[in-house]
């Protein structure tokens, strides 16, 4: 199979890129590939000529979209039309990759692939506008918390407030599920292998608070995780610009019900990736 991977100098672009290894792979970075460019983004579909394009490409600085609603929508939302037009127009299967932000967070129990989204925040709605974009035979995989050896994440973030502070500050009332993007992007490279279709929920298992996480973090590394405190998302200063989901925890439910295994607990793959951060 041939895959183009857009995004592919991300920190789950590039996780992609090795998880198709065995097939005929070609990825593109910001660089390579500007996916707002209409011509560009069909001139490079192509000239590939994929069997399938997994189109990891976003704008995801949550608090930048919020401040500039016009670029998020253009990569996040007409991007993904580009893409999509391109690979209509050469047979390729499409896979998007979306994210838990496109609901409100306001549900008691884990969300499901078939609850109703309701975005908060202007990334969330320019990444819900992206699953509009597309057919009815693309595949769409929503993750959250994504953490990886790769780009900037929450797990090198604490290691580093870990160095320069005594006491780490970390809200204890936005609850998900962290995900690992090497884990990620094996679910991803099976699910485009296997031609599926539809909105799949992919994550590591186990919900944690940011402020449970942060704990498990600091222990995987050695420190005391007592030096991390609790605080809540209203008690946050300076204020976040974009609204958080309360809820980010996202039942996988269309792999269980389709006998598809799960990604396992987040603290195995966590312990494996601070191991190579501080270890090397």
């Amino acid at each position: 199979m041939k895959v183009l991977v857009t995004g592919a100098g991300g920190q789950l672009g590039r996780e992609l890129v090795g998880a198709f290894a065995g097939h005929d792979v070609v990825g593109v970075d910001h660089a390579t590939l500007d996916v707002t460019d209409r011509d560009s983004v069909l001139q490079a579909i192509t000239s590939t000529r994929p069997d399938a394009v997994v189109h990891a490409a976003a704008w995801t600085a949550v608090d930048a979209c919020e401040g500039d609603p016009d670029r998020a929508f253009g990569v996040n939302a007409l991007g993904t039309r580009h893409v999509v037009e391109g690979a209509r127009g050469v047979g390729a299967a499409v896979c998007y990759v979306s994210t838990d932000y496109v609901f409100d967070g306001e549900k008691v129990d884990p969300y499901v692939e078939w609850d109703e989204p309701n975005p908060q925040s202007a990334y969330g709605r320019s990444k819900l506008a992206g699953e509009w974009e597309l057919g009815p035979d693309a595949l769409v995989v929503r993750t959250s918390w994504v953490c990886g050896r790769h780009g900037h994440n929450m797990v090198k973030t604490i290691l580093r407030l870990a160095g320069e502070r005594d006491e780490l500050g970390f809200v204890s009332d936005q609850r998900g599920h962290p995900t690992f993007a090497d884990d990620l992007a094996g679910m991803v490279a099976r699910l485009v292998g296997e031609r599926r279709s539809g909105r799949y929920h992919v994550t590591n298992q186990g919900a944690v608070s940011w402020y449970e996480f942060a704990r498990a973090v600091m222990s995987c590394a050695g420190h005391d995780p007592d030096r991390v405190k609790p605080t809540l998302t209203v008690d946050l200063d300076p204020p976040r610009p974009a609204p958080r989901p309360a809820n980010s925890v996202l039942d996988n439910a269309a792999l269980r019900l389709g006998g598809i295994g799960l990604l396992p607990h987040f603290h195995e793959p966590l312990e494996r990736l601070v191991r190579k951060l501080v270890h090397g």
